[in-house]
């Protein structure tokens, strides 16, 4: 009897180490990670996130889900999307480092900002 319950937990034990190995390989994969997301939507009288971290050269899409017309427009006015209707989007490709604070002109209370590193 001793020596089935040794045999027994000698399996379980194996399994275990087994089973914790594959985990841990696995959960080392970059593979496995998800890419950041470049998408800001517009929903709710709000951007959401509100604030984005890309890279130099990222393309950021800003979508408009909202029932109603919104603009992205750039605290310091270095970029402005006009008018962005429901089911409409704008996008933009930050290629210099810093930090761009926006806002929808229509609604001033949407703000976001976008950081490049």
């Amino acid at each position: 009897m001793k020596s089935k319950i040794a045999s027994l937990m000698s399996s379980i034990l194996l399994s275990s180490i087994i089973f914790i190995s594959c985990s841990k390989s696995n959960s080392n994969k970059s593979s496995n990670t998800p890419p950041a997301s470049n998408t800001v939507t517009m929903a709710n009288m709000a951007f959401s996130p509100a604030n984005i971290t890309v890279s130099v050269g990222t393309k950021v899409t800003w979508n408009n889900t909202d029932n109603m017309t919104h603009t992205v427009t750039a605290d310091d006015n270095s970029f402005d999307s006009g008018n962005i209707g429901s089911g409409s989007s704008f996008s933009r490709t930050f290629t210099v480092a810093g930090t761009y604070p926006y806002h929808c002109t229509i609604h001033p209370n949407m703000i976001g900002k976008v950081m490049v590193q």
